[in-house]
């Protein structure tokens, strides 16, 4: 952190009208990536680029970038990507509860700092190239520890109470103890909680808990945590439930993580498939959580996951391990052929962001502006490009708040004076991006936001599944109403499933 506490003091000293905004706390990500990640020594890599680690971190990892100058300019490679230098804020490899306020510190400081430059103080040896860093702001994720309360776990079917007696377990606590593996630690923690309790159940009957244990996870996970018991959020879980299913039933394929028909665990938790099973994605949610722990009850948050799990796993074991007669009851209306051939799903809101009614913005991964002999470190952000300054451009950082019904944009002219190197910079127009990711032919009124498509998205049938669903309302403390709820359709600007895609 000196790195940190040395911006500080410098941000005192510097005239106002110089000020730039400090980098950001920023983190080691690459989807599905390599464990480990290599930095270099700085005057190796000046020497001779990026040929001989001098280490590694860890995905999850959060940095404190700077920019390493030697001979008056800034590392980078021969394309000016910038391999910046950084302090860590937390390791995953060794980090506890106390590493979450430390994550949140970091990042409000950060926040509220003012520099004159992103210059790395002597102190900074190693650098990394800044296309393995992303400015994310979700802290490292631990459960609560534990009251002491045992409570009884409870549970309406016998796979359920299995589930239950399962969170409440010694076991699970242990496969959230550290921050990174939580994925593979999991998975043994389920192995030995059946070889531990074959009072329970047969060893299928454990098994097929097991495998709803992860269904149900990837279903509230994959889902909009904020619909909570609404009719729409339970019916979008029960479509997730289905897709995986029909991924493990009748159509067993290893690229989607199943080995064996009715492996619903594989293919519920392979990354390819569900991101959320990402192991930087892990440390920062509750996916892996005992989340039904009975002494979390009183815990709102913890509470309200409990009541969508127990809203919505009487429909999902039905899903996994009932016939096609109790499919066509959890989704009437709707024809079987659809419903068995249903795999995939496009989640609109959640698909890259794009802006076609704003020219000449572009997302930088990483450049360097410059102002003089100041250099500042551009990453991670979109910019508006304005007018050629020498090699470069001018420009202002794009900005957007997420709301709701739209993205709500703005341009900030927050470095002043600064030209971004030409390089970074295309000029491209930007490709095919429809209001909500929806079809042309669909009335989107007042358009509020844009999204990218997938290249699959095109090659199935859209369908409109309908469910039966107990609403409680996205509180989840409603009383319970009979509703049907429709998701999907060509139309739905939230949520599509697609049938017909392999």
């Amino acid at each position: 952190m000196r790195y940190l506490l040395g911006a500080l003091a410098l941000a005192a000293s510097i005239p106002v009208q110089a000020a730039i905004p400090a980098t950001p706390v920023m983190t080691i990500y690459k989807f599905n990536g390599p464990m480990e990640v290599p930095y270099y020594n700085a005057d190796s890599f000046a020497r001779s680029g990026a040929k001989s680690p001098a280490g590694t971190l860890t995905q999850g990892t959060s940095v404190i970038p700077c920019l390493m100058i030697r001979n008056g300019k800034p590392l980078t490679d021969g394309s000016g990507t910038p391999f910046v230098g950084f302090e860590v804020v937390v390791d995953p490899r060794k980090a506890s509860r106390s590493d979450t306020d430390r994550f949140k510190s970091a990042v409000a400081a950060r926040k509220s700092l003012k520099v004159q430059n992103h210059h790395c103080p002597s102190s900074v040896k190693n650098v990394i190239n800044v296309r393995e860093l992303y400015a994310l702001e979700k802290a490292p994720f631990f459960d609560p520890p534990s009251s002491g309360r045992a409570g009884n776990p409870g549970g309406a079917s016998e796979l359920d109470r299995i589930v239950r007696s399962f969170h409440a377990s010694s076991q699970c606590e242990s496969a959230n103890r550290n921050l990174t593996g939580r994925r593979a630690a999991l998975d043994r923690a389920w192995g030995d909680f059946i070889r531990s309790n074959g009072r329970l159940g047969s060893e299928a009957t454990l098994a097929r808990a097991k495998h709803l244990d992860y269904v149900m996870r990837t279903a509230i996970y994959e889902g909009h945590l904020e619909r909570g018991c609404n009719a729409y959020g339970a019916c979008e879980r029960n479509i997730i439930v289905l897709s995986i299913r029909n991924r493990a039933v009748g159509q067993c394929q290893t690229r989607q993580g199943c080995k064996f028909p009715g492996d619903f665990q594989g293919v519920s938790s392979s990354v390819s498939q569900y991101n959320i099973w990402d192991e930087y994605l892990t440390q920062i949610s509750g996916l892996t959580a005992c989340y039904l722990r009975p002494d979390l009850a009183d815990n709102d948050r913890y509470a309200k996951l409990q009541a969508m799990y127990t809203q919505s796993v009487g429909d999902a074991e039905r899903i996994l391990f009932g016939s096609e007669r109790d499919l066509q009851a959890i989704f009437p209306d709707n024809r079987l052929a659809d419903l068995t051939s249903m795999r995939h799903y496009y989640h609109a809101p959640a698909m890259g962001k794009c802006f076609p009614n704003h020219d000449r913005v572009e997302y930088m991964t990483g450049a360097v502006a410059r102002n003089g002999d100041d250099f500042a470190l551009i990453a991670n952000t979109r910019i508006k490009v304005g007018p050629a300054s020498g090699d470069g451009y001018r420009f202002e950082e794009f900005r957007f708040d997420e709301t709701p019904e739209r993205d709500i944009v703005r341009a900030e002219n927050n470095y002043p004076g600064f030209i971004v190197d030409g390089r970074k910079v295309s000029l491209r127009a930007p490709k095919s991006c429809p209001p909500y990711g929806i079809p042309s032919g669909c009335r989107s009124g007042n358009v509020g936001r844009y999204r990218t498509t997938p290249s699959w998205l095109s090659s199935g049938r859209p369908v409109e599944i309908v469910c039966s669903i107990q609403d409680r309302g996205e509180s989840c403390r409603g009383s319970a109403t009979t509703r049907t709820a429709a998701v999907g359709g060509v139309c739905d600007k939230e949520m599509r499933p697609v049938a017909g895609v392999n």
